[in-house]
């Protein structure tokens, strides 16, 4: 069984191609435009384990708001189509990732209702680049994919002084979580309530 969606999504904003293999091998291809948030994609594809191609052309000459925003839609919709019926997950799933200093505590729940709880602070930086990444995007993107995908997802920082370092163990962390919660492991939906 191949728990596999692509799609596009255009507006007058950005035009963006996604392609998600949940059952993969971490191989990642991605171009939005945003190097840092390049980087954070491919995190997001190794960790956990799914093939994800990313092409977005957007307004970045206004603001990378609504490229980050907008791919974080297309990959929630394309995340709940590739779940399909969810039958035999593992449905939930948490984890305390690292990165130096950093450290950041993940909860999810593939439960079909979107909740978001975002706790970060970040030192307030710009991450350096050509363009710059603006750090409060993170929760901008994880927002829409959660609302997307409906899944409730808790992001929590218990410490760390590094920007890039708080970002990229939010999104490793999240990838592990995903990965531990879509494994395949029984035959039964994992709800008493019949659905999800």
């Amino acid at each position: 069984m191949s728990r596999y969606a692509e799609k596009s999504r255009a507006t007058k904003e950005t035009s963006i191609d996604i392609c998600l293999e949940l059952d993969g091998t971490g191989a990642v291809r991605v171009s939005t435009g945003l190097p840092f948030f390049d980087h954070m994609l491919a995190q997001l594809g190794k960790h956990g384990g799914f093939d994800l191609q990313i092409t977005a052309v957007g307004d970045l000459e206004i603001d990378a708001h609504h490229t980050v925003e907008d791919t974080g839609i297309l990959l929630g919709e394309l995340f709940r189509v590739a779940l399909g019926d969810k039958v035999g997950v593992r449905r939930f799933a948490s984890i305390a990732v690292p990165l130096d200093e950093a450290l950041v505590e993940i909860a999810l729940d593939l439960s079909g209702r979107p909740y978001f709880h975002y706790e970060v602070d970040f030192p307030g930086e710009k991450i350096l680049g050509d363009p710059p990444f603006d750090p409060q995007l993170v929760e901008e993107f994880w927002r829409a994919f959660v609302v997307a995908s409906a899944i409730t997802l808790h992001v929590t920082s218990i410490r760390g002084r590094n920007t890039h370092h708080l970002i990229e163990a939010t999104f490793k962390g999240i990838a592990r979580a995903l990965r531990d919660a879509v494994r395949v492991d029984g035959t039964e939906l994992p709800s008493t309530k019949g659905v999800l």
